[in-house]
């Protein structure tokens, strides 16, 4: 039996960054993962791997309708899926290398394989070459999600399938049924739409990207659909299979659908299968998440979980904060995470992104609040640009000007919202952020001026 100060089961963005701290800190760290790559779903099959497809999709779809107004005339565009592909195979391959050297550099085990608790302070790892047994001070569960299924669907793995599917399809479907409007399915929605696919998207609610601000959700739909994606919202999937090699979707109240694939995305569900958790009385919830108090302690002593086995937002970015948080409170006593401040955003075209508040959930609490939003079609960048759909907008308390929330939608706003984000973290209000002299012209004045908005002396619009 081996032992170290700390084993973290999983190593995707919460299990390595809190490996890596833990290093940093003087734990003696190992990981235990089953896959022949570090770096979890994110990195392998999720956030990396969708992200270097949304980017050359759109530099696809770019250079066939966008270039001829910049006075750039290409010749004949052309797919080469292949090479597509290979492109964010190589993107992976770099990320899960990069994971794979910095466990080198900072010294930490990797065992892969399948961990398995046995008792508190200790567990097993099912590997290829056999059977070990480990044992440590502190155990961390860090294990993620895996796709949620839905009652009725068959999956095949080949037409009807998940976003891991998705990510590499051999060719362009001529028409793929996405069912749920949540950031996974619009994304990889976008994707197969840029590169020819007739896409459709299937959600049971009312509105697309629930959960986020809903002004946000009905610009962006007018937009996707402007692009070519067809939502049927309200709509209940009952039920989907495959005959003679096509997918025949099942929904209430209408005929059948029937296209070359369906991706299923409607959610993600706490991956803890075999992890051992009933044998030594880790507390779950009724979702099957794993409950945990404010340090990430569950209701056994010397185990604890992070990131999405935990629920919350189910961010790569959230886990890796509750990570170091966790080692930083078993190291020194403290360590916290603020989650009224944690930044979202989808990869769609324009982009669209958010923190802290919605303006429904500030309307629902009867929080008194002031709104400034200001268009990306009065930027004199995104003119420059020739990308002028969207918006910024920033929530501030009325009495207080405290900034309480900001969404974006336009080119960049991933990146745009974490100016919103540092300025929320320490307290600003929205004069704060008005004052802030800005570069001109760049993308983020349009933050600033969303904020003059706010205080009731807008300059550009």
């Amino acid at each position: 039996m081996k032992r170290h100060d700390l084993v973290i089961i999983g190593g995707g963005p919460g299990g390595y960054v809190a490996a890596i701290r833990a290093a940093q800190l003087g734990f003696d760290v190992a990981v235990v993962d089953e896959n022949d790559r570090l770096g979890g779903t994110c990195l392998r099959v999720g956030c990396i791997p969708s992200k270097a497809l949304l980017e050359a999709s759109y530099r696809y779809y770019e250079a066939k309708h966008h270039l001829k107004a910049f006075g750039v005339k290409p010749g004949r565009v052309t797919l080469d899926l292949a090479a597509m592909m290979k492109h964010k195979d190589a993107v992976v391959e770099a990320n899960t290398a990069g994971i794979a050297y910095l466990f080198k550099k900072n010294k930490i085990t990797w065992y892969q394989g399948r961990g398995r608790l046995l008792e508190p302070g200790r567990l097993e790892v099912q590997g290829p070459e056999g059977t070990e047994t480990l044992a440590a001070d502190d155990i961390v569960i860090a294990t993620g999600s895996v796709p949620a299924r839905l009652k009725g669907v068959e999956y095949d793995g080949e037409v009807i399938g998940t976003s891991t599917e998705a990510l590499a399809y051999e060719k362009v479907p001529e028409h793929l049924v996405v069912i749920g409007a949540g950031y996974i399915g619009l994304e990889l929605g976008s994707v197969w739409a840029r590169l020819g696919a007739r896409v459709t998207v299937l959600e049971y609610l009312d509105r697309v990207l629930p959960g986020m601000d809903s002004e946000l959700g009905r610009k962006a739909q007018r937009l996707f659909e402007k692009q070519g994606l067809e939502f049927r919202l309200g709509t209940k999937v009952l039920g989907a299979r495959v005959e003679k090699g096509r997918a025949v979707v099942e929904v209430e109240g209408a005929d059948p659908i029937t296209a070359d694939r369906v991706l299923v995305a409607v959610g993600r569900a706490p991956n803890t299968q075999g992890l051992g958790l009933e044998a030594v009385g880790v507390e779950t919830d009724a979702r099957g998440f794993v409950v945990v108090d404010e340090h990430f302690q569950t209701s056994v002593p010397g185990i604890h979980a992070i990131g999405d086995v935990i629920g919350g937002a189910m961010l790569a970015h959230k886990a890796s904060a509750e990570g170091v948080a966790l080692v930083e409170y078993l190291a020194n006593g403290y360590g916290a995470v603020n989650y009224d401040v944690i930044p979202a955003a989808v990869f769609t075209h324009p982009e669209i992104a958010s923190v802290g508040q919605t303006e429904d959930a500030l309307k629902e609490a009867g929080v008194p609040y002031t709104k400034g939003v200001f268009p990306f079609q009065a930027s004199g960048r995104a003119r420059a640009m020739n990308d002028t759909e969207g918006f910024v907008k920033i929530l501030a308390h009325k009495e207080t000007d405290r900034i309480l929330g900001v969404h974006a939608m336009g080119p960049a706003a991933g990146e745009l919202i974490h100016e919103a984000a540092v300025a929320m973290e320490f307290g600003a209000s929205a004069e704060d952020l008005a004052r802030i002299i800005h570069v001109h012209p760049t993308l983020s004045e349009a933050v600033k001026e969303a904020a003059e908005v706010a205080g009731g002396h807008p300059i550009h619009i």
